[in-house]
C-alpha cells in the first residue's frame, strides 16, 4: 500500500464518528480489501446499536436512515466468521426498515425522528439517504424494496431542470426544507446507484439492472456539467460563489471509475473527469493523511474535514487502482 493511503487510512480511523460515518467508513474499508479493519468497524456498529435494531447509534443519535450504512460490512462480518450475533444485528436491522421505520404513504423512509431546522416537521427526506437504505437493502436480498427507496427519494427531491438532487424536502409542510443541489447529496445518489447496480447484477434482474445504469449515467452526465476545471463542485452546484468541495468530486470519481472497470459506462471520456479529481485532491492532503477542502462535519455547511471525506479518497482509490 502507499505511503499516501495509509495516512488517509490512519486519518479516517483516528477521527470521531456518527452512525452515517461509522458504516460508510466500514464499506470504504471492505471496498479496499481491509477484511479484518471492516469487522473491526462492524464489531463497534453492532456494539453500539439500538433495541430497535439501528447500528452504529451513538449518544442521543435521532437518525433513522443513516445507521444503514453499517448494514453491509455488518452482513459481510457474518459471512466472513459465521457468528451469528452479526447475522442477528444485520437481520434485526432489516427488520427496523422493513416493518417499524416510519414513511410517507408512498413508503419512502424518513431520514430523522426530529427536525433540525426551525418551521419544519421531522416528516423529512434527505438526498443522503439514497446511499443509506438501497444499498444495505439490496444486500439482504430486497432489492425490489431497496429500488422502491431509491427512486422514491428521486422522485420527491430529483430536480427536473438541472438533473441534480436537492437536499431536504419535508413531506409534512409539503416544503423544501433546503431547496439547493447540493453536491454532496448527489454524490450519496451515485454511490447508492453504484451499489444497487452490483446487486441488481448479482440476482440477474436485468430489467433493474438497466433501469438503474440509465439513472446513474444521466444522473452523472448532470453532474459533470458543474464541475470546475480542477475537477471540484461547488458546494451547491449551480451556485459559484459557494465554497469548493472535494467530496462529491471524489465520490463521481468513484462512480466513474468503478463503471469504467464493469465497462458500465460508455459514450464519451469519463475517465479525465475522475482523473482531475484525483490530481486535485492528492494536493489537499496534509502529512497526516487528513483531506482538507471539503465539506466539513459535523454541520456540512461550510469547508472543513471529515471521515466521509476519508471514505470517499478509499473507495475512490480503490477503484482507480
Amino acid at each position: 500500500m502507499s505511503d499516501t493511503y495509509t495516512r488517509v487510512k490512519n486519518a479516517m480511523l483516528a477521527m470521531q464518528r456518527y452512525s452515517w460515518e461509522q458504516g460508510f467508513a466500514a464499506q470504504a474499508l471492505l471496498e479496499a480489501g481491509e477484511t479484518e479493519l471492516m469487522l473491526a468497524m462492524a464489531h463497534g456498529a453492532v456494539m453500539n446499536r439500538r433495541q430497535d435494531g439501528r447500528l452504529g447509534m451513538l449518544w442521543n443519535e435521532k437518525a433513522i436512515t443513516d445507521p444503514g450504512a453499517n448494514g453491509e460490512a455488518v452482513w459481510r462480518a457474518f459471512e466472513i466468521t459465521d457468528n451469528e450475533v452479526f447475522k442477528n444485528a444485520a437481520h434485526k436491522m432489516l427488520e427496523y426498515f422493513m416493518v417499524f421505520a416510519p414513511h410517507t404513504e408512498d413508503g419512502v423512509i424518513y431520514h430523522n425522528e426530529v427536525s433540525f431546522d426551525e418551521g419544519f416537521s421531522p416528516l423529512q427526506i434527505w438526498a443522503d439517504s439514497c446511499y443509506m437504505i438501497p444499498p444495505f437493502l439490496a444486500v439482504m436480498d430486497e432489492l425490489n424494496e431497496a429500488t422502491k427507496q431509491l427512486f422514491g427519494i428521486m422522485n420527491y427531491l430529483r430536480d427536473e431542470e438541472s438533473g441534480c438532487m436537492f437536499h431536504k424536502y419535508d413531506a409534512g409542510t409539503q416544503k423544501f426544507v433546503r431547496r439547493e443541489l447540493w453536491a454532496t447529496g448527489t454524490g450519496w445518489l451515485l454511490l447508492g446507484t453504484a451499489k444497487l447496480l452490483d446487486e441488481a447484477k448479482r440476482v440477474g434482474d436485468i430489467t433493474a439492472y438497466e433501469t438503474l445504469l440509465q439513472t446513474g449515467q444521466e444522473v452523472l452526465d448532470c453532474m459533470l456539467k458543474y464541475q470546475r476545471d480542477d475537477g471540484l463542485f461547488h458546494n451547491i452546484l449551480d451556485k459559484p460563489d459557494t465554497f469548493t468541495d472535494g467530496t462529491s468530486a471524489m465520490m463521481a470519481a468513484a462512480f466513474i471509475y468503478k463503471g469504467l472497470k464493469e465497462k458500465r459506462l460508455a459514450g464519451r471520456n469519463y475517465k479525465q473527469h475522475a482523473d482531475r479529481v484525483r490530481k486535485t485532491i492528492a494536493k489537499n492532503i496534509d502529512e497526516f493523511g487528513i483531506i482538507h477542502g471539503v465539506c466539513g462535519a459535523p454541520m456540512f455547511t461550510e469547508q472543513g474535514t471529515s471521515a466521509e471525506a476519508q471514505a470517499a479518497w478509499l473507495i475512490m482509490d480503490a477503484w482507480a487502482k
